[in-house]
């Protein structure tokens, strides 16, 4: 029975392949989740007569349009739009949109595929689906931004909605890009719908905490996996790739907790500090002067600052990959093992490519994925749809416990998936399960839609 469930996903995973060809983004995301089902599938067959794994590997909607816009030498620029309404069997559509010229369809459909589950663990009515747009935000001027965010927003308007779909920033799209949108959002359609985009600013319906969530979040899941061991972040070197808005909040947490980080990047290179980096510093230059991380070691001449350099090389005990996807391979994770790595957390969406993933299992490392270790911000977004639906505010400190609950409960509940599929101790297996039944649940209760 086994072998069969196991031949029938594989027979699955090459019609994904067959259907989505060049989106290899797509493809491997599809697969990480599929090679840990078989033992659901003998458990419950129902999901393989109702063909749920089918249904769920195809989104319910995907939308690609035409972005035009104007630069500030009046030259008309043109970048094309992605909305993946993926899953919306436990709520509204619900993720990012990401900015960055690296763009397209098949990076879209991984991060939305990978949303459907992250955002089930979180235990919150919403759905999966992901959108952005090849625009690349760097270099370009507040007016370029506000006037293509207001074009993409011209298309992207009659497709969502606070019951139906509701994005969220990723990579490219902060504060200022979510003020422009959701500007444009209620001049089209003469509503105040604060409930339609999330990360909004304070001042117009956004979540306190909703900014640090991300970050927040994956370090309490990563002191939750350390507990299994009877350690915690005390006294712990760290390194986190990344130096945007999960890196920043990662460290502040981090700090916190008593560890100290010691290395951060861009796409430029990376800045080591042994004495552990300057937050306030890092913030002034990345979230007020939109500058590059080099810029750290003119301020701090201790700092060393290696162009195109690979963060994976610096020792420590605790590893954040928070940049971008597969960031981190093989290699990178055969060194971080032999420096004496305890724990991996995921603030960025699949940042490990699959062989640096068997790696950290093969060698016992506390490895928790990102479905499950970046779910912070999702559900603090979750968290900020209440609040626009009931007209209310919450203080900080009520909205991070709430944060810190919910990430509590996503390591129980992995933690609980991977024990009954006899996998004990393994974040991959338990968070895919944990994530993929909530979901096929609902669509059996659905029927065939």
């Amino acid at each position: 029975m086994t072998r069969v469930m196991h031949e029938k996903i594989e027979s699955i995973y090459k019609q994904v392949i067959a259907r989505n060809p060049g989106e290899s983004e797509f493809h491997q995301a599809v697969k990480e989740v599929l090679d840990t089902l078989g033992p659901v599938l003998v458990k419950h067959p129902e999901y393989a007569e109702q063909k749920i794994i089918e249904r769920i590997c195809e989104p319910e909607r995907q939308i690609i349009f035409r972005v035009p816009w104007v630069d500030d030498k009046n030259e008309v620029q043109i970048n094309r739009g992605f909305r993946v309404q993926f899953n919306s069997a436990l709520g509204p559509y619900k993720g990012g949109l990401r900015f960055h010229e690296s763009v397209y369809l098949g990076i879209i459909k991984f991060l939305g595929f990978e949303q459907i589950f992250k955002n089930a663990l979180t235990g919150l009515p919403i759905g999966g689906g992901k959108g952005g747009s090849d625009f690349d935000p760097k270099g370009k001027s507040d007016h370029e931004i506000m006037r293509f965010c207001q074009s993409f927003m011209t298309e992207l308007h009659r497709h969502i909605g606070e019951y139906t779909d509701v994005p969220a920033g990723d990579i490219g799209v902060g504060g200022r890009e979510i003020g422009y949108l959701f500007g444009q959002y209620k001049r089209l359609t003469n509503r105040y719908e604060s409930g339609v985009l999330t990360g909004k600013g304070l001042c117009y319906g956004g979540s306190k905490v909703r900014t640090e969530a991300t970050g927040y979040g994956a370090v309490f899941f990563v002191d939750e996996m350390l507990k299994t061991k009877k350690e915690s972040f005390e006294g712990k070197t760290c390194v986190v790739s990344g130096s945007g808005n999960v890196a920043i909040y990662t460290v502040e947490k981090i700090h916190e907790l008593g560890g100290k980080v010691v290395a951060l990047s861009d796409s430029g290179g990376v800045i080591y500090h042994e004495k552990g980096v300057d937050l306030e510093l890092v913030q002034q230059l990345k979230e007020v002067e939109r500058r590059r991380i080099k810029d750290y070691c003119t301020y701090h001449k201790d700092a060393v600052y290696r162009e195109k350099g690979n963060i994976w090389e610096i020792p420590c005990q605790v590893a954040m990959p928070s940049a971008t996807q597969n960031e981190l391979n093989g290699k990178d994770a055969q060194i971080l093992v032999k420096n004496g790595l305890l724990a991996v957390g995921e603030g960025a969406n699949m940042p490990t490519t699959p062989e640096g993933v068997k790696v950290f299992i093969d060698a016992g490392i506390l490895y928790g994925p990102g479905k499950a270790a970046n779910a912070g911000g999702v559900a603090t977004s979750a968290l900020e749809m209440q609040q626009n639906a009931s007209r209310d505010s919450w203080n900080f400190e009520y909205t991070e416990e709430r944060l810190r609950n919910i990430m509590k409960n996503i390591h129980t509940d992995v933690m609980t998936a991977a024990d009954e599929y006899g996998s004990p101790g393994n974040y991959v297996t338990g968070a895919n399960i944990a994530g993929f039944k909530k979901v096929a649940n609902a669509m059996l209760a659905m029927g065939i839609i």
